[in-house]
């Protein structure tokens, strides 16, 4: 208690008005400003890395087995085979192809799928970003297509379209497209490039224009339990499947994107804390000057009889006060800037009328994901730099011989 006493006297002090007092201020403010930075940057990689799991891989599919030559027979019962193996939660069958939407003389092209609807949903939550119509209710002749293809080609719920699709019965390659007709059932709003490509349709159709039987289709996609180990899931479960097939993951797809997440959030924990760093490192430099200009008053207190751990205390209290101060002040503007962000951003955006995320990344939209963890981790190592910061000057004052000091 003494010892937070008498900090508090020094702290109040009239020297703290001058270059002590600026250097201790600029300290506080530096850590302050590090720590709040810190704390929104990884609320955002947070944010980006569930958006990633919950929105992007929702939909995308986990695994793939895609057929190079010969279409994939029989394959309801090739979908039993894959979700009897180990890890795999559903497999659905799938036909993939690239056409072009015509409306009104106008073209777009669009990664036409070719699906269950009755058992799509086990393997994407693409219908969650479906508002107005439930993938169990679409017909063979509707289609769904991105929100961004839709508003480009001017179209609207119940308009007709016609999807370009290569012909690929026929002898010559220049051969004529062939035509298919669908109505425009809904479209896909997840707010990212999936709203500029994506298109669905019956496999039905699809296996009809491409001249398969109604067993057959050009892929399968599963679902996993766990997506981190899709890629070995996607190896095993592949051996089971008698058919020749290329094997593909979210891995190869999407994990750069996963990674460079990963990248940043190491980046930013690199940069920032050596942020903090300098400036719980600044406090040395206050609290040294201050040690100096309190000689007197350190020596009059080690006359009177206070030991030197109470001398040390009093410092290293002090100092780590400056960096408590702005620990707390930057978590508590951290946390309302995290939980704050996306409207923030869309606030912005909408004044500016520029949104630098749309076309780049998988959303158009900037996602925050407070973890209290991080806010704990946070703090903790700030306060453990600040300690550390501040031994050598609590040092510095045990060591003023009080017979030098005043008897000089």
């Amino acid at each position: 208690m003494l010892s937070v006493f008498i900090s508090n006297r020094l702290r109040a002090s009239k020297h703290q008005a001058g270059m002590i007092g600026f250097l201790s201020k600029s300290s506080t403010l530096g850590v302050m400003l590090g720590v709040a930075v810190l704390i929104v940057a990884l609320s955002v990689i947070n944010g980006f890395e569930q958006q990633l799991k919950t929105r992007l891989l929702s939909v995308v599919p986990h695994v793939a087995y895609q057929a190079p030559y010969d279409p994939i027979s029989n394959w309801p019962d090739k979908v039993r085979l894959l979700e009897a193996q180990q890890g795999i939660v559903a497999a659905a069958p799938e036909i993939s192809l690239t056409a072009m939407v015509q409306f009104r003389g106008e073209l777009k092209a669009a990664q036409v799928k070719g699906v269950d609807f009755l058992s799509h949903h086990k393997v994407s939550d693409v219908g969650q970003f479906i508002t107005d119509t439930s993938l169990s209710e679409m017909t063979d002749n509707d289609i769904i297509l991105g929100r961004h293809i839709a508003t480009e080609l001017g179209l609207k719920r119940g308009d007709k379209v016609t999807l370009l699709v290569a012909n690929s019965q026929a002898a010559s390659p220049l051969a004529a497209l062939k035509r298919l007709n669908f109505v425009l059932a809904d479209v896909i709003n997840m707010g990212g490039p999936i709203d500029r490509s994506l298109a669905l349709v019956s496999v039905k159709r699809l296996q009809q224009a491409m001249g398969l039987s109604d067993d057959e289709v050009t892929g399968l996609r599963a679902k996993v339990e766990d997506v981190f180990s899709a890629h070995q899931v996607a190896m095993a479960a592949g051996r089971a499947l008698p058919d020749l097939v290329y094997v593909n993951s979210w891995f190869r797809t999407q994990g750069s994107l996963y990674q460079d997440i990963q990248m940043v959030r190491t980046i930013v924990y690199l940069v920032v804390f050596l942020i903090i760093a300098v400036a719980s490192f600044n406090i040395v430099s206050s609290m040294v000057m201050e040690v100096k200009e309190k000689q007197a008053d350190i020596a009059i207190l080690k006359t009177m009889g206070t030991r030197d751990s109470t001398i040390f205390a009093t410092f290293a209290i002090q100092g780590v006060s400056y960096a408590l101060i702005g620990a707390l002040v930057g978590l508590f503007v951290g946390i309302l800037l995290a939980l704050n962000i996306s409207d923030l951003f869309r606030a912005w955006i909408e004044l500016d009328g520029d949104n630098p995320l749309q076309g780049v990344y998988f959303i158009e939209f900037l996602p925050s994901q407070l973890d209290w963890l991080d806010v704990i981790s946070v703090l903790s190592i700030t306060l453990v730099i600040s300690v550390l910061s501040c031994l050598y000057p609590a040092w510095q004052a045990v060591k003023v011989d009080p017979a030098r000091v005043l008897g000089g």
